[in-house]
């Protein structure tokens, strides 16, 4: 297949025998490198090469002018819009958020050559049309709202002015520069010959441009394009050249040259639905990884189309190994790089701070970036990250100054120096301390050899140095917000630029970068309505029939644009893949594209498309539970265990869940360590034990008369104080949640007290021990190693001669959860969790005093009204049932023969620990 380039190089050159006065102009620069690639294949001889433009750069050497940059003209026109009328301004951050619109309004106005001024009035009388009111006077905002309006005329021009006087301008400015200075560069250069190639869609100014050198410089013009679109009176991929026919002189009086007719050759055409975008990339990696088996050398001759370019990325990630050589035509977008979120996160903590310091999220977030795991190292020797964090957690900060910092940093100062300041920095101070971040990675990363990651920190110290210079420049950066602001918009237009051999390998590029290209081989991606064409979008201060009166483009040039780059890929392709999301998004494009069903319904080319959808492979997976055979050395953990003591709560969990237990008890996995911002339920319970403790230590051995209880309810305060200052670390209870959970344990405590106060009316209650640790050996027969039960008892007191045991809980409980039907076994519902510890503390007091009958129950503090809830056995299920709530030999007997089969089990190393569904 011979390219359209090569055609034009072929035709060129039988034209003309030397080449050096031959000037070539086409849309992009990449259109340019194969250009020059298709020259040196039909050179037969050394010659000088002919100049190569890409339209911009041609423009640009016309016009005399040079680009400005998309932060300089905001900063530019921002110190225009103060100097305008003395009315109320935005802030900077305010502004550049609709900046952008106007920028690109004043670039079209420019590049569409359109009379400012008659634009302007317009606009200015419209928006007073639409905001008329019924009252005879504006008020103050109407007012600042027209005034606006009525001096967008003088911003442009001021904004214009200023770009100029720096010898600068934005992409229209120059391009109506050139357009005036046309005469000149053709005086200078006429033994230049102009070849224009591959055009489609022009602005004002550059169809005036070239049809003035057509007309009176040695020139010619070759237009990229099939027969078979431009016959077609209505198809949008040949709407702009149809235009030019009927309105350019030279091209009534001149055939069209480049014309071909290859579309309606042998191709084949495959339509793939694809799931969501990752699905597509993956795709396009099989795709590619079947060329690559079939013809390796085919890949030369293909390209990956992105019709969305953020599919950049698992694109690059998804292509397989095999295939060695990959050039990539597009930048790399600045915001998807992860340094960009450093940054980002890094002036968002000045930004968060509040005079109590950086709350705890944010440090940890920033703490667990992977640069920030970098700069603070992880060797053995420093570990100063991982500190930050623990200590964090340990004492519970919720929010973190930098004395705080400093104080878990003590020697190795490199997080105080560099990231957590004293000060919160100005604009200018904050953007030397990302350079000094920048510096420091670059020594930490430099041993690494780690290339891209240091092309990462090259990129960004250039972007950091050119916000200083701005900064330093314009003083109207005084904020982090409007700095943070700026540094977004930078982002998301800045790129890195992929370096490699053009001509070599797989291309990936944008739809824009095939201009002028072919290939054999071509997948398009993302070919879905809001990508390909991109819709209706109307980002323009300037509405839509204002836009049509004075030439301007609207959605339905933008749409013909796209069209016609769709269509040309097409065009001498012989292998085309077309792939859509088939799930649609109203943020990520929607149903497959109109371009594909003008496809499909074409009567010439629907006979070689193929339509299907793939998805990927799954195999569908049916959950087994988990089970774990005991070996030697999980039976050593079980030993261990038995030896140091099951708990009621690790022999609840085994009943529960085999798993939990195996994992939580005897691997001691256990809850990941967390700041808790608000009090948990778990610390709840422990600042309510330990306050009844201390509070009742000094009744142990004595009988509690209402005179102790009252006294001892005067010291609660304290005592909650003090315990949430010991549990909660250095937790904030001063205000939110954690206040009223301090008062809840109050109120908690207090109504305790005065339930017992009126139990002491009624009943001798003595108490006898309080979290009493208790650890008894069990003699289970089956077992051969030592086996030990153990707990700590909250409460044992004795009310009227009986002995009770009581367990305090914060949390619910139901009386029916320690109520036990005869014949119903204790072990084997998860429901009668809590009575089974119950009778596990039973067991162990009645292994040291074995004659006592006893009760046990729980005092739930969410259920005071119900006092103690005791454990009973009922002899059967419903009402009427006889309750027993005594413990005696026989009960404890029972219940040991079920613990001792439960532990049996556990200890048996031919049961395995089996999941079970909770």
């Amino acid at each position: 297949m011979q390219s359209f380039l090569e055609e034009v190089v072929k035709e060129v050159w039988e034209k003309h025998s030397t080449h050096e006065h031959i000037v070539f102009v086409l849309p992009s620069k990449r259109a340019g490198t194969f250009l020059k690639n298709a020259i040196a294949k039909s050179a037969e001889s050394t010659f000088f090469a002919p100049e190569i433009y890409s339209i911009e750069t041609f423009i640009e050497q016309i016009s005399g002018l040079s680009y400005a940059s998309n932060t300089q003209q905001l900063f530019i026109l921002y110190n225009t819009y103060l100097k305008e009328s003395t009315q109320e301004k935005d802030s900077f951050y305010s502004f550049s958020n609709w900046a952008q619109t106007l920028l690109q309004d004043f670039n079209e106005i420019d590049r569409y050559l359109v009379d400012a001024k008659k634009l302007f009035s317009n606009l200015a009388a419209i928006q007073e049309l639409t905001h008329w009111s019924l009252q005879k006077e504006k008020t103050k905002m109407m007012e600042d709202y027209l005034r606006f309006w009525n001096n967008l005329e003088s911003l442009y021009n001021n904004f214009n002015n200023a770009l100029l006087d720096v010898g600068l301008g934005h992409q229209g400015l120059v391009y109506r520069k050139a357009h005036m200075e046309l005469g000149d560069y053709l005086g200078k250069n006429s033994n230049k010959f102009f070849v224009f190639i591959g055009f489609n869609a022009l602005n004002t100014a550059e169809t005036k441009i070239i049809q003035h050198i057509l007309d009176f410089a040695d020139s010619d013009i070759y237009w990229d394009i099939d027969s078979y679109f431009l016959d077609d009176n209505i198809h949008d991929a040949g709407f702009f050249l149809r235009q030019h026919l009927k309105s350019w002189a030279y091209l009534k009086e001149n055939a069209l040259k480049g014309v071909s007719s290859h579309y309606l050759g042998n191709k084949k055409i495959n339509v793939v639905g694809v799931p969501k975008d990752v699905s597509q990339a993956k795709y396009t990696a099989h795709l590619l990884e079947n060329i690559h088996g079939e013809k390796a050398s085919d890949l030369k001759r293909t390209a990956v189309v992105l019709g969305d370019e953020s599919l950049l990325n698992p694109i690059l990630n998804s292509i397989p190994e095999c295939i060695e050589r990959v050039n990539v035509t597009m930048g790399y977008p600045l915001n998807k790089i992860p340094l960009a979120s450093l940054f980002d996160q890094f002036i968002n903590l000045y930004i968060n701070r509040n005079e109590q310091g950086w709350f705890y999220q944010n440090i940890l977030s920033f703490l667990a970036h992977p640069y920030v795991h970098i700069l603070l190292g992880h060797d053995d020797e420093n570990k100063t990250k991982e500190s930050i964090e623990e200590v964090i957690k340990n004492k519970n900060w919720v929010y973190i100054n930098s004395e705080h910092i400093k104080e878990v940093e003590k020697k190795n100062m490199v997080a105080c120096t560099l990231l957590f300041h004293k000060d919160t920095p100005s604009p200018k101070e904050i953007l030397g301390h990302c350079l000094r971040v920048i510096s420091a990675l670059k020594d930490r990363l430099h041993d690494t050899k780690d290339a891209l990651a240091l092309e990462y920190l090259y990129r960004y110290y250039n972007l950091f140095n050119q916000l200083s210079d701005l900064v330093e420049k314009y003083d109207f950066i005084t904020d982090l917000k409007s700095l943070l602001g700026l540094y977004r918009e930078l982002l998301s237009s800045e790129t890195l630029d992929f370096q490699g051999e053009p001509l070599e390998g797989l291309q990936v590029m944008g739809m824009l970068e095939s201009r002028n290209l072919d290939f054999e081989t071509v997948i398009i991606t993302s070919v879905n309505e809001g990508i390909l064409p991109s819709g209706k979008s109307n980002n323009s201060f300037i509405p839509f029939d204002l836009k049509i009166q004075l030439g301007l483009p609207t959605f339905k040039e933008k749409d013909a644009v796209y069209t016609y780059h769709f269509y040309r890929l097409l065009q001498r392709a012989k292998n085309i893949y077309i792939l859509y999301n088939t799930e649609p998004d109203v943020l990520e494009g929607g149903e497959r594209s109109r371009l594909i069903n003008q496809l499909l319904t074409d009567e010439n080319r629907s006979s070689i498309i193929t339509e299907n959808v793939a998805s990927p492979t799954i195999s569908p997976k049916r959950y087994t539970l988990e089970s774990i055979e005991k070996d030697a050395s999980l039976l050593d953990l079980i030993k261990k265990h038995a030896l140091k003591g099951f708990s009621p709560t690790s022999l609840s969990n085994y009943i529960r869940n085999p798993i939990d237990f195996y994992k939580r008890n005897l691997l001691g996995i256990d809850n990941v360590l967390e700041v808790e911002e608000t009090i948990a339920a778990n610390t709840f319970g422990t600042i309510v034990h330990d306050t009844l403790e201390d509070l009742y230590t000094p009744f142990v051995g004595s009988i509690l008369s209402e005179e102790k209880l009252v006294n001892a309810k005067k010291e609660v305060a304290a005592s909650v104080q003090k315990h949430f200052a010991k549990t909660y670390l250095d937790g904030d209870i001063s205000r939110g949640k954690n206040l009223i959970a301090f008062n809840v344990v109050l109120r908690y405590i207090e109504n305790f007290i005065n339930l017992e106060i009126e139990d002491v009316k009624k009943h001798q209650i003595k108490i006898i021990g309080l979290e009493a640790n208790l650890k008894v050996s069990l003699d289970i027969p089956s077992v051969d190693f030592p086996v030990h039960l153990k707990g700590k008892l909250d409460r044992i007191d004795e009310v009227d001669g009986t002995l009770r045991i009581l367990d305090y809980k914060t949390g619910s409980v139901e009386r029916s959860q320690l109520e036990i039907v005869d014949g119903v076994s204790i072990t084997s519902d998860y429901k009668f969790s809590k009575a089974f510890q119950l009778l596990c503390y039973a067991t162990m007091y009645a292994s040291e005093n074995p004659d006592l009958f006893m009760e046990a129950g729980i005092i739930s503090f969410k259920k005071l009204s119900s006092g103690v809830l005791k454990f009973a056995t009922k002899d059967k299920t419903g009402n009427g049932a006889k309750k027993e709530t005594k413990i005696g030999k026989e009960t404890l007997s029972l219940f040991y023969t079920e613990l001792s089969a439960l532990i049996a089990e556990i200890c048996d190393i031919n049961i395995p620990f089996t999941e079970k569904e909770v």
